[in-house]
């Protein structure tokens, strides 16, 4: 039985749900494949650190040189997440012809072509499935069974946190800070929930997706990106009353020529199959001009779901390794250069603003956003919520208008003598 031999860079969550993958299914995985896949080392930090696995002291080092300048080490499997040093270590690696697999989404985003243009130059395989979607194979599907098709449309729920906290706020009423607290203690965010929660986690994923599906590079700087940190009690309520749940949403389409794309929360009507992805489960939502609308469900995250994705990668690798033909033949699609990027494009929103509660407010406000060229489609006006100040919510959900639009007819209706504060904007899917 053919042996591959792999260095595994990084021995943390996703580490060590990569080595227990390998170990528990190994029977299986050898009978499938008749090669033995075995991790010769592992570049840690901390060589004393207890961990749940059992490792060999032989196998382990903190040298990068040890793995990378190893003749016998086929495939180097990159875990050790950030930008830095990773993307160094993944294009040295790619180099010396070791072929790379990872997870890591931020330095994919930020390299993709640098890496890619490696792995082509030295004929070796570049495979990278868990940075999306944790244990979902969107990668793959894109890249093989669905290659036939053109895709307009790419949108999806890629961060299990932000979900998580979106879910709880709607079946349970709570507030923000009350779920993230929680969030945290059961390890569904981090300590410094930042990246996820501010939508950074998405736009990387995104980014990788965009490069992926549509052929070109856009940086995560130039993605349009909010967070859920805004998002009320409130909001959630008016979005049901109205027929949506609100979800932070990766959306990318085509539109002619042009590609728009954000990283924003959005309101999605509730028959509309991701609507009802809950909880830390992930989804993503694809339209070909062939397959038509599929949908990906599963979890996105966590040690053994994003472990089963890297050894997709590593036996998918081992085997074309086995075959003699481990490298991968890249074209440039001339099509794709036809393809401009845009930024947002035109959205239907959701405004929640504090007016006064005297006649004529309603028409006023409409009148202004006719004359920016912006339609109503739907209004709520809440006379029973007054405050003190004889304040009360004006809600309008508005027909498709650019964010540029949309914010200079808000700042017109600011300066009038009528609306006291705008609460909430919030995209309508």
């Amino acid at each position: 039985m053919k042996t591959i031999k792999v260095g595994l860079l990084g021995l943390g969550n996703v580490g060590t749900g990569t080595y227990k993958t390998l170990e528990m299914n190994r029977k299986h995985i050898e009978s499938n494949t008749g090669l033995s896949i075995e991790i010769a080392k592992i570049l840690v930090n901390d060589i004393n650190k207890k961990r749940d696995i059992l490792v060999s002291p032989d196998q382990i080092t903190q040298n990068i040189d040890d793995i990378i300048l190893d003749p016998s080490i086929d495939i180097v499997v990159e875990l050790i997440g950030g930008i830095e040093p990773a993307s160094s270590y993944m294009l040295k690696a790619l180099e010396n012809k070791k072929h790379v697999v990872t997870a890591n989404k931020a330095a994919v985003a930020a390299n993709f072509d640098d890496l890619m243009d490696a792995a082509k130059k030295n004929q070796v395989m570049f495979r990278y499935e868990a940075s999306v979607g944790g244990g979902i194979p969107i990668i793959n599907a894109l890249n093989t069974a669905l290659l036939a098709n053109e895709f307009e449309e790419i949108l999806g729920i890629v961060n299990g946190t932000t979900n998580y906290i979106l879910t709880q706020m709607t079946e349970y009423g709570l507030d923000y800070a009350d779920v993230l607290k929680v969030a945290q203690e059961k390890g569904f965010a981090e300590p410094d929930p930042t990246a996820d929660v501010e939508g950074i986690d998405v736009a990387n994923k995104l980014s990788i997706l965009i490069s992926l599906v549509f052929g070109i590079r856009v940086p995560i700087e130039d993605i349009p990106t909010e967070g859920i940190t805004n998002i009320s009690k409130e909001d959630i309520r008016l979005a049901d009353q109205f027929g949506y749940k609100i979800k932070l949403l990766a959306t990318a389409k085509k539109v002619g020529n042009q590609l728009e794309a954000h990283v924003q929360p959005a309101f999605v009507p509730k028959d509309h199959p991701i609507a009802s992805v809950s909880n830390e489960f992930n989804a993503i939502f694809v339209t070909g001009n062939a397959v038509e609308d599929l949908m990906f469900y599963g979890k996105g995250a966590g040690p053994l779901p994003t472990g089963s994705a890297v050894m997709g990668d590593v036996i998918e690798i081992s085997k074309a390794i086995a075959k003699g033909a481990a490298f991968d033949h890249h074209t440039e699609s001339k099509a794709v250069k036809m393809l401009r990027y845009v930024g947002e494009g035109q959205n239907k929103y959701y405004v929640n603003m504090m007016v006064k509660d005297v006649p004529g407010v309603l028409g006023s406000i409409s009148t202004t956003f006719g004359a920016f060229g912006i339609g109503v489609d739907s209004v709520l006006q809440l006379s029973k919520d007054a405050n003190i100040n004889r304040e009360v919510p004006l809600i309008f959900i508005l027909h498709e208008v650019t964010r540029a639009r949309l914010d200079e007819a808000l700042n017109k209706i600011r300066s009038s003598k009528f609306a006291s504060e705008i609460k909430s904007i919030i995209r309508v899917m």
